[in-house]
């Protein structure tokens, strides 16, 4: 207490010589001079913020009553920092088709069960041919004989026996049913029903005995290997989004989350929202994802090696719009530091974190908690966690 009252009587023995001071202020100022003026106001304001932070350090030192704002810190480090754009989808694969009858007639026989892994080709159904085969029997008769009739009359006209119109007329008949066979072969492989790729039977729509006519669903065949998923993603992105490009897809539903990449991006905007498709590919070792599954699919969109990331939370605002955090200078043994406040420049946000892209650097100890109650160049103690 006798060390503040001898501090005190000292800034007033200072200040009962202010009249010489006063007298010479007040001289500059009847000058009229301006820059005068200004350079005696730069004087005094450098003087006399010299002798209140000598003041301020001693009454810091001794005040044993004033007490630190308490805080905790963070220590800014460079770090790898991934940026996603998170979306919204759903699977689908390329091999998920309804397979439809191609000839009208009785559904004779399905081979296959729902739940049946099939091969490519393998035959699945077989549909009354309402005569083909038989008409296919004397059509086949009847181009042998034409063959066989075209080859002599061949023969013939290559030793120039016999007449022109006789060997064209040969060659006619013979091109005309072997056209009609081959007509007739291809009607009567539509009533042959084939698996058009390897998968599984998800469904069987028509049962067996059925009169079905041609475009009616006999059955559904899915491959879950080929799984994908199409999402739209905002035209702004197009310069960072590529083929290649690391994707996060979780399940909700699955409780699960893979890591996959783009496969192909579109070249045509929709001009309606103004986006464009991604096509991303999900692998299915489990086999538990199927089509129209809901996903959420997060696009690396940007990447920094060596970012500096802290807590939104910290930050403020200035009047004029600036951001700004506190960061701690000066700690001693006492775990007592001052705070400043230092104007930031941010860039992108990722969960509670934002990168700081000016202003803080590798290594600044940054405050965190009490980050809003503290003020520029205010004494603070150091919380140890």
């Amino acid at each position: 207490m006798k060390n503040i009252i001898l501090i005190l009587t000292a800034f007033a023995i200072v200040s009962c010589g202010g009249g010489e001071k006063n007298k010479s202020i007040e001289k500059v100022i009847s000058s009229g001079d301006l820059s005068a003026i200004k350079a005696k106001r730069s004087e005094l304001v450098a003087k006399y913020d010299a002798e209140l932070e000598q003041l301020d350090e001693a009454i810091e030192k001794l005040d044993t009553t004033s007490k630190a704002s308490l805080i905790t810190i963070i220590t800014a480090k460079d770090t790898l920092f991934n940026h996603y754009v998170e979306l919204q989808g759903s699977v689908d694969t390329k091999q998920n088709i309804v397979i439809n009858a191609e000839y009208p007639g009785n559904l004779l026989k399905v081979f296959v069960k729902e739940g049946q892994a099939v091969k490519k080709g393998q035959l699945l159904a077989k549909i009354d041919d309402g005569g083909l085969s038989a008409q296919l029997s004397q059509l086949q008769v009847q181009a042998d004989l034409a063959e066989t009739t075209f080859e002599r009359q061949k023969r013939l006209w290559e030793q120039k026996i016999g007449s022109e119109i006789q060997y064209l007329q040969a060659k006619s008949q013979f091109e005309s049913t072997q056209n009609a066979v081959a007509q007739i072969r291809s009607q009567l492989s539509k009533t042959s029903v084939v698996a058009p790729f390897s998968g599984t039977i998800d469904e069987i729509i028509t049962d067996q005995g059925s009169n079905v006519s041609a475009g009616v669903p006999l059955m559904r065949i899915v491959n879950l290997n080929d799984m994908y998923i199409d999402v739209e993603v905002p035209e702004k992105y197009l310069a960072n989004i590529k083929k290649g490009t690391s994707v996060k897809v979780n399940f909700p539903v699955l409780g699960d989350t893979i890591t996959s990449k783009v496969r192909q991006v579109s070249n045509y905007i929709n001009p309606g929202n103004r986006a464009f498709k991604v096509e991303v590919e999900v692998p299915n070792h489990k086999g538990l994802i199927k089509p129209n599954l809901t996903a959420r699919v997060s696009i690396n969109d940007y990447t920094s090696e060596k970012a500096i990331l802290i807590p939104q939370s910290i930050i403020s605002e200035n009047a004029d719009g600036e951001q700004y955090a506190y960061v701690v200078t000066g700690k001693n043994t006492d775990n007592i530091a001052k705070a400043h406040r230092v104007i930031i420049k941010t860039g992108k946000t990722q969960g509670d974190y934002i990168e700081v892209l000016e202003g803080i650097k590798d290594g600044d100890s940054v405050i965190k908690e009490g980050a809003r109650r503290v003020h520029d160049n205010q004494k603070v103690k150091i919380k140890t966690l």
